[in-house]
């Protein structure tokens, strides 16, 4: 791993998740608001898909969201206006503030050259890892602090997953390379 380089350091996905009112009523926000689908019989939300920025919301009647497929702050911030707005036009009473926060942050880094899996293994001593090759195809890596998650391919991408923040994504790609980038 280039040390301390976070060049190739990418976000595919950013959840949040809280709460923007007291309570909602699924079925008046689903024939009020366009693109937002309730099937109670299949899951107990509502589905909202904003299209720019690209966003799934899940709505609960306890007024409680989750917010997915955001790639940044901005359209986090960007997104969580827009479902407010949808709310109130459609008779909602949102919080004047909501208590919408990042919940985990999945990053891809690509290492640029193969990993050998199974001398990681050995390694690390079977310490707080996962390999069954049969099963899956990557290593899962548990870093204790910051509780982050790291999926080794031998192809050299690894998937991080479990931070709030990016720099909790950073620490924890550190603590990996302390770990084991003597033999990556």
């Amino acid at each position: 791993m280039p040390g301390k380089r976070y060049d190739s350091l990418k976000i595919e996905n950013i959840v949040a998740s809280g709460a923007i009112a007291d309570a909602i009523d699924l079925a008046d926000i689903s024939k009020k608001i366009e693109h937002c689908e309730l099937n109670q019989k299949r899951f107990p939300g509502a589905v909202f898909r904003l299209e720019k920025p690209k966003i799934a919301s899940l709505i609960f009647s306890s007024g409680k969201v989750v917010l997915t497929g955001i790639r940044d702050q901005d359209t986090l911030k960007k997104g969580l206006s827009l479902i407010i707005s949808e709310m109130k036009k459609a008779g909602v009473n949102t919080y004047a503030e909501p208590r919408v926060g990042i919940t985990n942050i999945v990053c891809s880094y690509d290492i640029g050259r193969s990993i050998n899996l199974n001398k990681v293994v050995m390694t690390l001593n079977l310490e707080n890892i996962e390999y069954e090759p049969e099963q899956f195809p990557g290593l899962v890596y548990r870093v204790r602090d910051p509780k982050i998650v790291a999926l080794l391919f031998s192809s050299g991408k690894i998937i991080l997953t479990g931070g709030r923040t990016l720099n909790e994504i950073k620490r924890g790609l550190d603590v990996l390379e302390q770990k084991i980038g003597g033999i990556l």
